[in-house]
């Protein structure tokens, strides 16, 4: 199988979903494709099914925070400080969607590894919470307050979230590597009382890290991204190529 590869670069959470979708959507047989993306500006993005009501609308735009739905399941993420990937592979090629899930996410920690050593402590997470009871829970508003399983944790915390679609016969997988702490910050654009804001912002503060935090220098994101795209072909495998024809999004 062909894997083509692309860096995107920094635009809006409309732009960054709807090139998702496209790659999607316009995916080839016997073609996988990885992508790198950031966000500006900072952009609050919540899962399909969740409400936008449950965000404070005119605080994030007054602090200039772009707001996205996404294609894919999950909550509220505050995208900032961050390194996005997304994966459009083919379902046909050997993988179910659980077994995919599960091998970006090693993909992933091996080219962590390859960016800093350190990050050999990077677990996968063992168990699967029980989302329906999970999302009677306030906290369930905040993507990163829950790990699912398989998803990539640093001494108990989760470092990267990720979240899937199925379209046709094609899987879209993207997700959050977290490089600093602002991510932190959802908390404060959401409809909370003084009490629940406390109590979000000390869980999120316990259940999520970054990889400023964990090495204690700034990210350099270029050599993660060629880091991580190493960790791809010698997980998988392969060499990428570089698409002949980008997608075009308005």
């Amino acid at each position: 199988m062909k894997w083509e590869f692309l860096n995107t670069k920094s635009n809006t959470g409309k732009y960054n979903m709807d090139y998702d979708m496209n790659l999607a959507e316009n995916a080839q047989p016997g073609t996988a494709l990885l992508r790198f993306y950031k966000w500006k500006p900072y952009c609050i993005s919540l899962g399909a099914n969740q409400d936008f009501s449950t965000i404070n609308l005119k605080k994030a735009y007054d602090n200039n925070i772009d707001l996205v739905e996404r294609p894919t399941g999950g909550r509220a993420i505050l995208h900032s400080e961050e390194l996005t990937y997304s994966v459009v592979y083919p379902l046909d090629n050997g993988f179910s969607p659980k077994e995919l899930y599960r091998e970006i996410n090693l993909a992933l920690k091996k080219g962590m590894i390859f960016f800093d050593n350190e990050l050999e402590k990077i677990e996968l997470e063992k168990e699967q919470p029980y989302f329906p009871n999970y999302y009677k829970d306030r906290k369930s508003e905040l993507c990163f307050a829950v790990s699912a399983k398989n998803e990539l944790k640093f001494e108990g915390k989760k470092l990267v979230g990720s979240a899937q679609r199925k379209l046709h016969n094609t899987i879209l997988q993207h997700g959050s590597i977290l490089c600093g702490d602002f991510h932190k910050k959802i908390v404060e654009f959401l409809f909370l009382n003084d009490e629940e804001t406390v109590q979000m912002k000390e869980e999120i503060k316990n259940t999520t890290t970054d990889l400023r935090s964990i090495l204690n220098y700034e990210i350099d994101y270029d050599l993660l991204v060629e880091s991580i795209k190493t960790g791809f072909e010698e997980h998988f495998k392969i060499k990428f190529e570089n698409p002949l024809n980008q997608v075009k999004i308005k």
